[in-house]
């Protein structure tokens, strides 16, 4: 009976927990960042769930590709071929407006006409003939004036960024007209103040007149670009986006703020709206606005800009239409992380705020949806603390998938088709929590089932898989199979010295110290410890659980190792151990995988050639001083990653050859000069394996003067030596057999 009670209370009290959590985030007087993430996830769901995915043709991309830069040369252009280009657009192709996602906050020197004038000034002041055509050179080596020149009196719109920091501001820069004094509006607190922008040269801005900026100060927390504001106040004026700023442009029509006065106060009001003209932009009170997602990349015509230079366009192609100059190369990192893809770049966010501002098809959030939600939830929690506990799991199950479901059908409704955006995952995770709280009760016991899958795979997975194994039953087989997985081995360098230096008690410790951080690197990231041996360790992803993303699951924990065996280092030299130094490698392939072993014992472990292959991989990481080895089947499997190639090999017991990398970190992580250092030593490759010495010594000479820790530029400085002396075959490859595991 009193067992009774307890549950009773226990039941009650989390219910009134849970409610009062839910309640005083909605309120906004509790901030709690998990529903927030969840939020999000929900959001980007919705959203990718109900894009149009429909291309605009108003809109046009110009874009500084790859290929313009291959031709026109790296950026930034200078600004005669930037005037040329603005001439080109209005003058053949009659564009309707040309908005730059691209701020010009420095002088152009490119021409050489400030050594020209010091020569004049110098050397070669007495000499007429050079002056007479120095006059006559100067008007068109003045890049500035030609490029101001030609935005004048044309339908331009200048981009350029703020900051919440206080940095140092060019004086020859300036802004665009501002659209109101901030101090005129009494809502204006709520929006973005910037405390320093980076803006365009005084010369460009005036000739343009318009401007807009293009960053975001309100990225989530994750990196996602869902939404961003249309205004930002400096130095107590109000300016635009450039998305709004191209938008005002086409309607040619006076903005108007639309706010909600308080009744007791009429100083205190709260943007909601927008407008231009007969269109009305829905606005929350810091002016911010959900980005109206087309599709993936490609909703908009791409046309690349040396295309358009070299009239290689066609004419129709961009007659009439909104132009917007970006950038979607990878070298010039204006790429963005979206609901809608991972990589997407930044300037077709701005071309997706203009279509959605044009089509109308923003987003809203009613501010009276708080109060809507607060009312639910504590109607439900009454519900659910004095009526669920006499309701049996399977009743109380049933109200949860309908009540879940009308949720979820009546959000979709409301986003869809009357453009509100209103939180999903809170309400739905609420519910969710209320309901488990009354179903958990029902069920304390565990099945045996669960228990003997705990016991068979409790040592090899995560305890969360195990659980969910446990559940699922059916889809998990322990019979050997042959699958795709990705293989791992680590291995300490120079174990055999580091033991012999210790005592027994110690080199114990030590290797608990090693594995336990490994281990759980490994569940982190979802994978199968398949044995340890001594102190190295073997692991696999895709199976027991099948897991679609093994290999980047696999390379995410190998580039995760490396640091936790620095920060184990701190530890080592304080008790006097010598430090640590792991090598890994990885192998994707075809593998057998389940239960295996003889009538006395079984273990569940992967056997085949690629799973050698992986154990061969990581001996090699000694061989080329580096920490981690993954093969070309792990790379290609695993393409969210940036890789250094390392070199194509013959390993021993293997007659073809492989290609072997080395995973740098996630592509979006990479910084330019490691992109840099990236190319010269892919060109280093092609020229070693095309034999041409020369070309290949002189590149990897640079890259060891700059990375004289790298053992791979040694390496192939070494070859090339010897190949000098003796030269391969014609039709060598650049394949290197190694003989020795």
């Amino acid at each position: 009976m009193k067992s009774n009670n307890w549950i009773k209370v226990t039941r009650f009290v989390l219910g009134l927990c849970i409610a009062s959590v839910f309640m005083l985030h909605m309120t906004q007087w509790m901030n709690i960042p998990l529903l927030k993430r969840l939020d999000n996830i929900a959001f980007d769901l919705r959203l990718n769930a109900t894009l149009p995915n429909t291309v605009d043709p108003r809109i046009v991309i110009l874009d500084i590709d790859e290929k313009s830069l291959d031709i026109e040369g790296h950026w930034p252009w200078s600004r005669n071929k930037l005037s040329e280009l603005v001439d080109i657009l209005f003058d053949h192709y009659q564009i309707k407006l040309l908005a730059f996602d691209i701020t010009f906050p420095e002088k152009d020197t490119t021409s050489g006409l400030h050594l020209f004038e010091k020569l004049a000034a110098t050397e070669l002041k007495n000499d007429a003939a050079y002056l007479s055509s120095l006059d006559k050179l100067r008007p068109q080596l003045k890049y500035d004036e030609l490029f101001t020149q030609s935005l004048r009196d044309r339908n331009i719109v200048l981009g350029y960024f703020t900051s919440l920091t206080e940095t140092p501001i060019r004086d020859d820069t300036a802004l665009p007209t501002s659209l109101a004094n901030a101090d005129d509006y009494h809502f204006t607190d709520a929006l973005i103040h910037a405390k320093s922008y980076g803006a365009n040269l005084t010369s460009l801005q005036q000739a343009a007149e318009q401007g807009g900026f293009f960053n975001n100060p309100l990225v989530d927390k994750d990196g996602t670009y869902r939404r961003l504001p249309l205004l930002n106040v400096i130095n107590h004026e109000i300016y635009e986006s450039l998305a709004l700023a191209i938008f005002r442009n086409i309607i040619q029509e006076p903005v108007q703020f639309n706010a909600n006065h308080d009744y007791d106060d009429t100083s205190n009001s709260r943007l909601e709206s927008i407008s231009i003209g007969s269109f009305t932009i829905p606005v929350d009170e810091q002016s911010v606005i959900v980005v109206p997602y087309r599709g993936k990349q490609g909703s908009f015509q791409y046309i690349s800009a040396t295309d358009a230079l070299n009239f290689a366009t066609e004419d129709l192609a961009l007659k009439d239409k909104i132009v917007i100059l970006g950038s979607s190369a990878a070298g010039i990192m204006d790429l963005r992380s979206t609901p809608v893809q991972h990589i997407f770049p930044g300037v077709e966010i701005h071309a997706n705020i203009v279509s959605g501002l044009l089509d109308q098809r923003i987003k809203y959030r009613p501010s009276y949806i708080v109060g809507i939600q607060f009312i639910f939830i504590l109607v439900l929690s009454v519900i659910g603390l004095l009526f669920f506990p006499r309701l049996s799991a399977y009743t109380l199950s049933f109200i949860l998938v309908v009540l879940l479901t009308t949720i979820l059908v009546v959000n979709v409704y409301l986003w869809h088709y009357q453009h509100m955006d209103i939180p999903l995952a809170t309400p739905i995770l609420f519910v969710g929590l209320l309901f488990s709280l009354q179903i958990t009760f029902s069920f304390l016991q565990e099945s045996r089932h669960k228990k003997e899958i705990t016991g068979l795979f409790g040592q090899y997975v995560p305890p969360e898989i195990v659980d969910e194994m446990a559940d699922k039953p059916d889809s998990f087989s322990m019979d050997a199979h042959d699958k795709e997985l990705t293989v791992l081995f680590s291995d300490v360098r120079g174990f055999t010295s580091i033991s012999e230096s210790l005592e027994a008690n110690e080199l114990s410790a030590l290797i608990n110290e090693i594995l336990s951080p490994v281990t759980k690197i490994i569940h982190t990231h979802k994978g199968t410890i398949d044995k340890y041996m001594g102190d190295a360790v073997m692991a696999f992803w895709g199976s027991p659980k099948p897991n679609p993303f093994h290999a980047s699951d696999a390379v995410r924990a190998a580039l995760e190792i490396s640091p936790a065996m620095k920060q184990l280092d701190k530890t080592f030299l304080a008790k006097g151990w010598p430090s640590i130094n792991m090598g890994v490698g990885l192998n994707t392939g075809n593998m057998s995988v389940g239960n295996m072993g003889s009538e006395f014992r079984v273990a569940y472990t992967v056997l085949g050639d690629a799973v050698n292959l992986g154990s061969r991989l990581e001996g090699l990481t000694k061989q080329y001083g580096v920490k981690i080895i993954v093969s070309e089947s792990t790379k290609n499997a695993a393409p969210e990653f940036t890789y250094k190639e390392l070199d194509r090999v013959r390993v021993k017991g293997k007659l073809e050859p492989i290609a072997i990398f080395e995973p740098l970190d996630l592509t979006v992580n990479i910084k330019q000069e490691t992109l840099k250092s990236l190319t010269q030593h892919t060109q280093a490759l092609i020229e070693y394996r095309s034999q041409h010495w020369k070309q290949a010594e002189i590149i990897f000479t640079q890259l060891q003067q700059q990375a004289p820790e790298q053992l791979i530029n040694k390496i192939y400085l070494e070859r090339i030596q010897l190949f000098k002396a003796a030269p391969p075959e014609a039709d060598w490859d650049g394949t290197f057999t190694h003989t020795s595991k």
